[in-house]
């Protein structure tokens, strides 16, 4: 008979197997943003100071006549989290697949979690 951690392995076993890239790359994402200390992007709430980690989706620069801005969509497996640099038009390293740590204060627009003028750490290139 087996026991319910061989049972929960198997099932495990198989969930790898029949998952799409799009579900693997996800639960690693997840897995390093634990390992590095982040609150997961799902768990996060509106005015909670925190620490996110994952890999930056888009990058867009929107010209505005008041303020221009820098917006990246930071994905770490669970959720989104739009980091939005005010008055930039470009920041060095700020590109489409690279993978950064976030730090800051938790807004909602648009029913969006943003992240206004992040302190931001970008890991080195793999």
């Amino acid at each position: 008979m087996a026991t319910d951690h061989t049972t929960s392995s198997v099932r495990r076993f198989f969930q790898r197997l029949t998952a799409s890239e799009a579900e693997l790359d996800a639960e690693e994402l997840q897995r390093e943003s634990a390992e590095s200390g982040s609150t997961l992007a799902g768990m996060c709430r509106r005015g909670q100071l925190a620490s996110v980690s994952g890999r930056l989706r888009t990058v867009v620069y929107t010209p505005r006549t008041n303020l221009p801005t820098l917006e990246a969509e930071l994905y770490d497996g669970s959720d989104v989290v739009t980091l939005v640099w005010l008055g930039r038009r470009h920041i060095a390293g700020i590109e489409p697949g690279r993978q950064l740590t976030a730090r800051g204060r938790i807004a909602v627009r648009d029913d969006r979690k943003v992240i206004y003028n992040p302190y931001y750490e970008l890991e080195a290139p793999r």
